[in-house]
């Protein structure tokens, strides 16, 4: 019964995942960073994972308030959270990358960084949290009226849609990040060593500003 329903839903919630996680916003960000601080292929999937989970996951508890509450209200917060959301990633691309300018002068006139800067602020820990918090601020509108055509499917169908489309994104996320990785991470030239955190918080906020200019 609603077979082809669940099934056409499925191969919907799968598509839509996989496609909106083309957006150089899903993935620049991490390989940038990974290549910033020097972060393992296990490191940088973890942290992808963990921000494409928040970013899901709050899609489809905004899609469960509305199922329950009404479409309308929570949709448009919804919209309102992901127009913000590259305005966010410009943000602190832009924050990221004038620490990192002041991290590589403090290299360079002392012959290493001061304390204050690896030590009392952990940046690799800060950054993965900060991309965290981004990330869920910037919901999937895409998931919700997912929701909403399999909600007369019963839960369990629901919730399997919401599956997928997880399943779906986070698998695409490391898809484009870890060769993105793998890549910059060959790229071996003084400069870029040493002003690293500067570049990769020029690329989050150009990925960003892509993202805005485009509208994707």
């Amino acid at each position: 019964m609603n077979e082809p329903l669940f099934s056409a839903l499925a191969l919907a919630a799968m598509s839509i995942g996989s496609l909106h996680t083309a957006a150089p916003d899903h993935w620049v960000p991490f390989a940038a960073l990974a290549r910033a601080q020097r972060w393992s292929a296990a490191r940088t999937a973890r942290v992808t994972l963990l921000c494409g989970f928040g970013h899901v996951t709050v899609s489809a508890l905004l899609g469960a308030l509305g199922v329950f509450f009404g479409a309308a209200f929570f949709e448009g917060i919804g919209e309102r959270l992901s127009t913000l959301a590259p305005f966010f990633l410009i943000t602190f691309g832009a924050a990221y990358g004038l620490w990192g300018i002041r991290r590589a002068v403090g290299k360079r006139v002392h012959g290493h960084a001061h304390a204050h800067y690896d030590h009392v602020h952990d940046p690799s820990a800060t950054s993965a949290r900060a991309l965290f918090l981004l990330f869920s601020a910037d919901p999937c509108v895409a998931v919700v009226p997912l929701m909403f055509a399999a909600a007369p499917l019963g839960f369990g169908r629901t919730l399997a849609i919401v599956l997928l489309y997880e399943a779906a994104t986070l698998g695409t996320m490391l898809l484009f990040v870890l060769p993105a990785r793998a890549g910059v991470g060959r790229l071996r030239m003084e400069g870029l060593d040493r002003y690293g955190d500067a570049a990769a918080g020029g690329v989050i906020a150009a990925a960003g500003l892509a993202v805005t200019i485009l509208g994707i």
